[in-house]
């Protein structure tokens, strides 16, 4: 097996792809909440809080993995756990190293905090958002009798995903003292309700192979279930246009996020002749051409 088929199990197992994106994501609350791109120390805390939410997220799909091995030997079969390609055992060393990483950087940006005047109060709820992201991993992961085993509920676990997807833009936000900033909170609302409908989605898609689970296209069927994601990307779509209504954003700005809406709109048709995949797949791409729309119009 050649070295460069190993490097690409590791990114697939990481889904590296998506780790980015939440790294991206902490600059994208952080940009938000400054009105500008950080600069001396914010820069410093950004950096390292992105860095922190990179390795977490990483060391959390690896994770998955780790525990839905036997699950993806029929869903997945050329993943690289299932496949062999990388070993259990391997994996579960480089989840551990991520996580530690996750917490290091976490505690290097709380050190640099103190630099400001009040800085380590003004910080900490970085903190909290970094424990409650903890808190839904393991509740989402976990079997155990402690555990809320999210994962096997359905919807809740569609809901912790969707949260820790949203709270990424609150811990960058968090990194520069405003995570309640209202460009911030606007940013969680739409990243929150994005990968909601994506979520429960992707579950219609893993129907079959989803064994031991109660997804909700278990419990009402794949059609309502279908229907309900619809619905929830239609408040999406309020989510988008809303901050601009409110003046959040400006107005005459509305133009930037056009692509983004337009491809959600798309997604109705693809559910509608069941092209489950299609659809997630589109509904990812609006949420990035919406992402950036917002960003140029933060930075204009």
């Amino acid at each position: 097996m050649s070295d460069q088929s190993t490097i690409g199990s590791w990114f697939t197992l990481f889904r590296f792809g998506n780790s980015l994106t939440g790294l991206i994501g902490v600059f994208f609350g952080s940009l938000l909440a400054l009105g500008e791109i950080p600069q001396g120390d914010f820069a410093s805390i950004t950096v390292l809080h992105g860095l922190s939410v990179w390795a977490f997220m990483c060391s959390w799909n690896a994770l998955n993995d780790i525990l839905d091995v036997e699950i993806d030997k029929e869903n997945k079969p050329d993943r690289p756990l299932p496949s062999g390609i990388i070993s259990v055992n391997h994996a579960k060393i480089v989840t551990s190293s991520l996580m530690l990483i996750s917490f290091v950087s976490l505690i290097l940006a709380g050190y640099i905090s103190t630099n400001f005047e009040n800085g380590f109060e003004n910080w900490a709820p970085s903190i909290l958002i970094w424990l409650m992201a903890i808190f839904l991993l393991i509740n989402y992961e976990s079997s155990s009798n402690f555990s809320l085993k999210l994962k096997d509920r359905g919807l809740p676990g569609n809901i912790a995903i969707s949260l820790s997807v949203g709270m990424v833009i609150l811990f960058g936000g968090a990194g520069v003292f405003d995570f309640t900033n209202s460009r911030v909170i606007s940013l969680f609302t739409i990243g929150f309700t994005y990968n909601l409908a994506r979520e429960i989605i992707k579950d219609i898609e893993d129907i079959d192979g989803d064994k031991g689970r109660n997804t909700l296209a278990m419990r009402i069927g794949i059609e309502k279930t279908r229907l309900i994601a619809w619905v929830i990307l239609l408040f999406t779509m309020f989510s988008l246009l809303a901050p601009f209504a409110l003046e959040i954003f400006p107005l005459e700005h509305l133009i930037l996020i056009t692509p983004g809406l337009l491809i959600l709109f798309q997604v109705k048709r693809k559910l509608a002749f069941s092209e489950d995949r299609n659809a997630q797949l589109l509904i990812k791409r609006s949420l990035q051409f919406s992402l950036l729309g917002l960003i140029i119009s933060a930075l204009i």
